[in-house]
């Protein structure tokens, strides 16, 4: 096999693996044992499919600290929900955010966040599709997430956890594949969510860059503040 067939033959192996892991259905078992497989190789696997995700959303996440928050880069908190093997984290890092949190369903993947030292803090076995119970509300700045809103992995419902720990007037920033977005309800939990008076789109792109085969819309939401908050009127 020469080296373009061999070169060929890895990423259509890493493409069949990024998308075997869309078909999990967003059980936490089925994705810890996954994704303990793919740690080691999961940074090449993806990097073989122009996975761009992590840049783009580091990027948004300066551009919010630049033009909404007063605090200065090294001292914005911001969580990185579902961090992975840490690639939005060094993103951030390179961009001069110091106080990065991570958090990821799998061990195995945080360790390798871990690894980078970009992060102060890296927490595994923490299933983005339940309460985020040991995390107090309003807690960061700003909470990231690339990758998260996938087929297979975390359903639109988990966007309401995410606010919680945001703090009022923070931001939350993720990316939906536009598969993800096409096959869920992620637009009607925004709706959901922004008529109970918990977030608002501050900012959408569309159909920007993710993979190779498939872009992914990129959203900004800002958390409300409760005191300007909508209230339900009695009768």
């Amino acid at each position: 096999m020469n080296t373009l067939d061999q070169q060929t033959a890895l990423e259509q192996a890493a493409r069949k693996r990024i998308k075997d892991s869309h078909t999990l259905e967003g059980d936490a078992g089925r994705l810890g044992h996954f994704y303990r497989e793919w740690a080691s190789s999961y940074d090449l696997d993806v990097g073989r499919d122009g996975y761009c995700g992590p840049l783009i959303v580091a990027e948004l996440a300066g551009a919010v600290q630049t033009a909404y928050l007063a605090t200065e880069r090294t001292a914005v908190a911001i969580l990185d929900a579902g961090c992975g093997t840490g690639l939005v984290g060094v993103e951030l890092e390179r961009l001069g955010f110091g106080l990065i949190d991570g958090i990821d369903l799998s061990e195995e993947m945080a360790e390798q966040a871990r690894q980078t030292r970009v992060y102060r803090h890296v927490r595994g076995s923490v299933n983005l599709n339940g309460p985020l119970s040991d995390y107090s509300s309003a807690n960061y700045d700003i909470t990231v997430c690339c990758g998260v809103f996938t087929l297979g992995h975390v359903r639109p419902e988990g966007l309401r956890e995410l606010a919680r720990v945001t703090r009022p007037n923070g931001f939350i920033i993720a990316s939906t594949r536009k598969s993800y977005a096409e096959a869920t309800s992620f637009e009607d939990e925004v709706r959901r969510l922004q008529d109970a008076g918990i977030l608002v789109p501050a900012q959408r792109l569309n159909d920007g860059r993710y993979v190779a085969e498939e872009g992914a819309h990129y959203w900004v939401f800002q958390v409300f503040e409760k005191a300007s908050a909508p209230t339900e009127e009695g009768p």
